[in-house]
């Protein structure tokens, strides 16, 4: 096979068609020239086919109008065929921004067209810009903001606008609208913006030279800085100095004026002179003969730009040498209480700043706290410090400041104070009815006056028979006409308000005739047959009284045989008791018996009845003491108690609710706070006493208290009355059958339970039946009320059958094990 390459072949091709006489049309036409040219240029622009056989023909519209005169040439294509080409010339005409020439290849006979548009651009060069938004000599204050506006209309192409600030070019916003384009720039205006060249330029490619435009501002600036200096720069007492205050750069010239403790005083030689950015530098001094007491005193320099109402202030203070001298102290007392901390502050000036302390007392020496040995009692510098005030600590301490102009020293007397402390009172002070009466009571402290010591009695009316005087640090209470009901501990009350207050009860013994104590508890007694009988009186009396027992009128030879005998005792100073004793207890002693009481002023009869021993009386009352969200505590006054020891049952129930419950009291207590009960809810309240031989019947219905809404804030959720949550783990690995057990074994521990408790009251029951006492109501099956021997008993079966439970399930456990 022959070597081939497309080139040849192609030429091959043509040369055939060419033979053939093969007529085709150009493919295209194609326009070259200058893309831009301005008004009155002759543009040359030339068209030129792509290869047609035979020629193609050029024909020409420039503007919209054909050229009929333009002449053409052709030549062979290497590629075949021929290529027409024609040039012609266009003149830039004025007023249109554009020339469109359009070229048409055409092939006559083949009847093909080929069409080329081609734009040349006009330039016209653009309008000279136009600043607005600012008129020469308008006044911009520093700090606002001013907006400049760069307009150019016309120009083709539009003008391209550019800002310079003192021919340093910046930033603007350009808007083109579709015969003018605008560029605006947003200034805040300062310093350097007073009499700056702000210039915008417009140029397009019709302009060799940018058309501009320009404006000057014209800024209003306030004073950034004042300075102060001060010749000499050493300042002493007796020398004359200058104070001059230098102003920075302002527009308009600021004004200056000096200022001492805010009052203007005068200032001379004001000069100004050129400063920065086109403004003015002022400057103003003042002259003044330096002394001591200068030191320390201010001068304010205010630089104040008037027409922008801006101003700045710089102050000096003048240092001036001098000794040491002491600010004077609130008080030269020093005021301390015992056992606490005290400090002692003091201040000194001078200067030169660096000042040495002493403190002394009576001639010794403080010791400095900046070593490395502890004391209670210290100085450092100015300061006196006392760990812990003794009372000897009190007197006269003297501070002395020295520097390198000399010392100075100052007296700072301390005070301690302590707390008050009674000391003695009178003891049992006794008087006649309608004596006048005086009671003592001497204190100590510091501060100490007749205010810081008092008396008081409860519920007894100070103000009408009592008055009191102080001296030498002991208080007397005067008491006129005393009696009987003025009888009683008056109350000292010390208290200075350094320490807690003291206080010592005085007692005043008015003489009286006895009162014998009616209380029921008092005036009856029990015993059984054969046992020892106690009888109480009680009485109160001064002098101490003497006790008689009687029996139907007649004396009882107390003390003189076994039968009777007498105890006394003295329960406190006014009052006594005695305690009649009968052995061996016989049914002809019981009954009524007289106990008298006598003494110098009088006497007085009551009546003690000894009975057999029976069943309590009834609690004479009960009171509400406390109420919470979930409790109520009750408190109740004893009846007699039937010759036994007596307990006490509480029955309470809600208001809304018929069923009781009930709770027993601790032994020996007359109060009882009853816990889980709900929250905002109603309660009704009763008690009753028992001993080993009865009852006694439940006071009325009659308390009521209702619990509150909710439980104090810092008190935990699980307080509230509900019942106790627990957690459980469950086993990992038990089987179905270990949980069978357990339930099993729980349900067994229940029905036992039932069924011994069930057990326990039958017997109750059958043994109070055969005593002829009251059932118990069936609210006492609760667990809260059931008998202590029934609680135990059953505690002790349900422990059995738990660790039997315990046992099977360790057992079914350790078994599995084995087994896997």
């Amino acid at each position: 096979m022959l070597p081939f390459n497309l080139p040849d072949a192609y030429n091959y091709f043509v040369n055939v068609l060419l033979t053939e006489n093969i007529k085709f049309a150009p493919t295209h036409v194609t326009i070259s020239g200058p893309t831009q040219a301005r008004v009155g240029d002759v543009v040359p622009l030339t068209c030129s086919t792509a290869p047609s056989n035979p020629p193609a023909e050029i024909k020409w519209m420039v503007g919209g109008r054909q050229i009929r005169n333009a002449t053409s040439r052709t030549s062979v294509s290497p590629e075949g065929g021929w290529i027409t080409i024609s040039n012609i010339t266009a003149v830039i005409e004025p007023n249109k921004r554009s020339l469109v020439v359009i070229c048409h290849g055409l092939n006559m006979q083949l009847t093909e067209n080929v069409v080329s548009t081609y734009t040349v651009n006009v330039l016209y060069p653009p309008s000279p810009p136009i600043i607005s938004g600012y008129m020469e000599g308008q006044i911009i204050p520093a700090g606002s903001v001013q907006k400049l506006l760069c307009v150019s209309s016309g120009g083709n192409p539009l003008a391209t606008l550019t800002w310079y600030k003192n021919d340093k070019r910046i930033n603007s916003v350009i808007r083109t609208a579709d015969k003018s384009v605008s560029a605006e720039i947003t200034i805040l205006a300062n310093v350097t913006d007073n009499q700056a060249q702000y210039r915008c330029e417009a140029a397009n490619s019709a302009t060799e030279i940018p058309l501009f435009e320009s404006t000057t501002l014209s800024v209003h600036f306030a004073p950034e800085t004042v300075k102060i200096r001060i010749e000499p720069e050493e300042l002493k007492p007796g020398i004359e100095a200058t104070i001059i205050c230098d102003s920075s750069s302002s527009n308009p010239p600021a004004k200056l004026s000096w200022w001492k403790d805010g009052i203007p005083i005068e200032g001379i030689n004001n000069t100004s002179k050129p400063g920065l950015w086109g403004g003015t530098v002022s400057t103003l001094e003042f002259k003044v003969n330096i002394t001591q007491e200068m030191n320390g005193i201010v001068y304010t320099c205010q630089s104040a730009n008037e027409a922008l109402q801006r101003s700045v202030h710089e102050a000096i203070s003048l240092d001036v040498l001098y000794r040491p001298k002491f600010v004077p102290p609130p008080s030269s007392t020093a005021v301390g209480v015992e056992n606490e901390s005290l400090m002692v502050a003091l201040q000194a000036n001078a200067n030169p700043i660096s000042i040495i302390y002493t403190w002394s007392k009576d001639g010794q020496s403080i010791a400095d706290g900046n070593n490395e040995v502890e004391h209670r009692i210290f100085s450092d510098g100015p300061k006196l410090n006392f760990t812990k005030l003794h009372r000897n600590d009190a007197g006269v301490y003297v501070c002395e400041a020295r520097n390198s102009q000399g010392s100075a020293s100052i007296n700072v007397t301390v005070v301690v104070e302590y707390g008050t402390n009674i000391k003695s009172v009178s003891e049992n002070v006794i008087v006649n009815p309608g004596e006048d009466a005086m009671l003592s009571c001497t204190v100590e402290g510091k501060p100490l006056n007749e205010e810081h010591v008092k008396w008081e009695r409860l519920g007894y009316d100070m103000t009408i028979k009592t008055s009191s005087t102080f001296a030498n640090g002991t208080s007397y209470l005067h008491i006129k006409d005393s009696q009987r009901e003025d009888v009683g501990n008056f109350r000292c009350i010390a208290d200075n308000r350094v320490a807690n207050p003291t206080s010592r009860d005085v007692l005043l013994i008015v003489k009286f005739a006895p009162e014998i104590d009616k209380s029921p508890t008092l005036l009856r007694a029990a015993s059984g047959t054969g046992e020892r009988g106690r009888l109480p009186c009680r009485a109160q009396a001064s002098p101490r009284p003497k006790f008689v027992w009687r029996q139907e009128g007649k004396d009882l030879p107390v003390n003189r045989t076994y039968k009777y005998e007498v105890e006394e005792k003295k329960v406190d100073s006014l009052t006594y008791e005695s305690i009649l004793i009968i052995e061996k207890v016989a049914p002809a002693d019981y009954g009524a018996y007289e106990c008298l009481a006598k003494n110098e002023l009088g006497h007085a009869v009551e009546t003690v009845r000894l009975d057999i021993t029976s069943q309590p009386d009834s609690p004479l009352s009960l009171n509400i003491l406390n109420v919470t969200h979930d409790s109520v505590t009750v408190a109740w006054t004893p009846g007699f108690d039937g010759g036994l020891k007596a307990s006490y049952r509480v029955r309470y129930r809600e208001a809304n609710r018929e069923q009781y419950k009930y709770i027993d009291s601790l032994p020996n207590s007359h109060k009882l706070t009853i816990t889980g009960l709900k929250m905002n809810t109603l309660y009704l309240f009763s008690v009753m006493a028992y001993n080993d031989l009865g009852e006694s019947k439940y006071l009325p219905d009659l308390q009521k208290a209702h619990t509150k809404e909710a439980p104090p804030p810092s008190q935990p959720a699980s307080s509230l009355g509900g019942p106790p949550t627990t957690s459980a783990t469950p086993l990992g690995g038990t089987s179905g059958t270990l949980l069978l057990v357990g339930v099993a074994s729980g349900v067994s521990i229940v029905l036992l339970n039932v069924f011994v408790i069930g057990c326990c009251l039958h017997k109750r029951n059958q043994k109070r039946l055969k005593r002829g006492l009251e059932l118990l109501p069936a609210e006492l099956t609760e667990s809260s009320t059931i008998p202590n021997l029934v609680i135990i008993g059953t505690s002790l079966a349900a422990f059995g059958f738990l660790l039997v439970n315990a046992a099977l399930v360790w057992f079914f456990v350790r078994h599995r094990r084995k087994k896997g």
